[in-house]
């Protein structure tokens, strides 16, 4: 698939998105990168902020399958993988999947579900395979997760460990409408549910294309270094306990090659590093015990690595 095919792809999709989303563009575009990276994505706000929506309007703009789960503390890690169950017709065991065999799966409200449940979501993440009852299954392509937390809402919720917020390659926050984009979804949502005239407007098959396409996207060794140097140096800042991995490193690199494509080059420019640095990486940093109590402590580290680290000035195309 050639990079100006992916940008058409994602084009379909925003328009179709936007039938339901009003605004939120840089966030649907985090969705669409995510789509093109196989990424998955925490989408973080209070209740009534359009996080469920968003990915539904995306589930059904995609003539792939869609699974939903509603996460609570009685969630078991079989409720998400499948069981084993008695066949009587067939006097034998059968393995019953569960919703993690699915294209792009939604986990609503994910800090609802106790440590044991949400770490059944590692292998899968990561490895895009589940093993249940000493047994490996492969998940098909593409596989994406969307999860959902509330920040502000304590009581019953377990934070999730880092070595799970280190799977999601973004994690973005909705942020309330202007006055106009709240208007227009008064006017949109009042006498219809526009959701549900959405239809897909892409193929499972184009999205793997594009899936193995993307990483043509060429990436000069200037914006490699640009790119650690700004890595490294959250490993050692003092106001960090824990800095990025090099997943967190591959990570952003991916998302600045699809950022690009987006933007109509075939090639990573440091602004592309700039633009997903903050999504990217503040949700992997550890702030040091001095900086917990302040909130968005990693966004802040994250802006001032980048006021400060020189921007390469060289011909990013070669």
């Amino acid at each position: 698939m050639e990079l100006a095919a992916i940008r058409d792809l994602a084009d379909r999709i925003r328009v179709n998105v936007g039938r339901v989303i009003i605004g939120k563009e840089e966030v649907v575009d985090k969705l669409m990168i995510a789509l093109i990276t196989s990424g998955h994505v925490l989408l973080e706000d209070v209740p009534g902020t359009g996080k469920t929506l968003l990915a539904k309007a995306m589930a059904r703009s995609l003539d792939c399958q869609f699974k939903r789960i509603q996460f609570t503390p009685d969630l078991l890690p079989t409720d998400l993988s499948g069981i084993q169950f008695y066949n009587q017709k067939t006097s034998d065991f059968e393995f019953r999947p569960g919703p993690l065999f699915a294209h792009l799966l939604l986990a609503d409200e994910i800090n609802r579900a106790t440590p044991r449940t949400q770490s059944s979501l590692l292998e899968c993440m990561e490895e895009r395979q589940v093993s249940a009852d000493g047994v490996t299954r492969a998940l098909e392509q593409p596989f994406l997760v969307i999860a959902t937390q509330n920040p502000v809402e304590h009581q019953g919720t377990f934070p999730l460990p880092e070595a799970q917020l280190d799977r999601f390659l973004f994690k973005v926050r909705m942020g309330y409408p202007s006055s106009e984009e709240g208007l227009d979804i008064l006017k949109r949502f009042r006498a219809e549910q526009p959701l549900e005239q959405i239809e897909p407007v892409a193929s499972r098959e184009e999205l793997i294309r594009a899936q193995a396409a993307y990483t043509a996207v060429h990436a000069g060794d200037d914006v490699l270094r640009y790119l650690l140097e700004l890595v490294e140096r959250t490993r050692s800042h003092a106001d960090a306990a824990v800095g990025v991995s090099p997943r967190g490193s591959q990570a952003l690199l991916r998302a600045a090659q699809a950022h690009a494509i987006l933007r109509g080059r075939d090639y990573v420019s440091p602004d592309d590093i700039k633009a997903m640095a903050q999504p990217v990486l503040a949700h992997r940093i550890v702030p040091a015990a001095s900086q917990r109590s302040r909130p968005g402590a990693a966004e802040r580290l994250v802006a001032s690595l980048l006021a400060e680290i020189p921007v390469p000035a060289e011909e990013y195309a070669h």
